[in-house]
């Protein structure tokens, strides 16, 4: 009877091990239309060399979010849809502390893994309806629920909210 134990809990152990090293990276699909993302880095799930790219409807696929919100540099109140970092984060399998990320002109700002939280920022494709122009602060940009908390409103967090985004990097 000991024997017939000790046979399952070891392939009972075998089993969870298998399981566990069964979980590798993925394979993401690759962009069919104009790559408006590209993630780099510490991440698990890619579709090139060692970095994930994004055409506007694999960031939709991702699972899209509203977030109605004033901002300092939109008048009025403004309804943006995005995909929610936090969820953007998960899909490609980061494990960082920080993201760098930088836009079209090369500025770029370091925000903190911590601040991908579910209610937190989003990237941004949408506001009030259209897709958003590099003119208009597209055609990606992180945006806060500023609206929701004063925490959300501070120039910490201004600094964050990058418009014309088109690259993360996770350190």
């Amino acid at each position: 009877m000991i024997h017939s134990s000790f046979r399952l809990l070891t392939a009972a152990a075998l089993t969870a091990l298998a399981m566990a090293s069964s979980v590798k990276a993925e394979e993401l699909p690759a962009p069919e239309g104009t790559v408006l993302l590209t993630i780099s880095g510490d991440i698990e799930n890619t579709n090139g060399d060692g970095i994930a790219e994004f055409d506007i409807d694999m960031l939709r696929a991702i699972g899209e979010t509203e977030i109605t919100t004033e901002t300092i540099w939109t008048p009025g109140t403004k309804v943006f849809k995005g995909v929610p970092l936090s969820t953007l984060l998960e899909y490609v399998g980061a494990d960082g502390e920080s993201i760098d990320a930088t836009a079209i002109n090369d500025y770029s700002i370091t925000i903190p893994m911590s601040d991908a939280v579910p209610t937190g920022p989003i990237i941004a494709y949408e506001m009030d309806g259209e897709l958003m122009s590099r003119r208009d602060k597209g055609p990606l940009w992180v945006i806060y629920p500023f609206s929701s908390s004063s925490e959300y409103r501070t120039e910490v967090i201004y600094s964050r909210s990058i418009w014309q985004l088109d690259r993360l990097a996770i350190k």
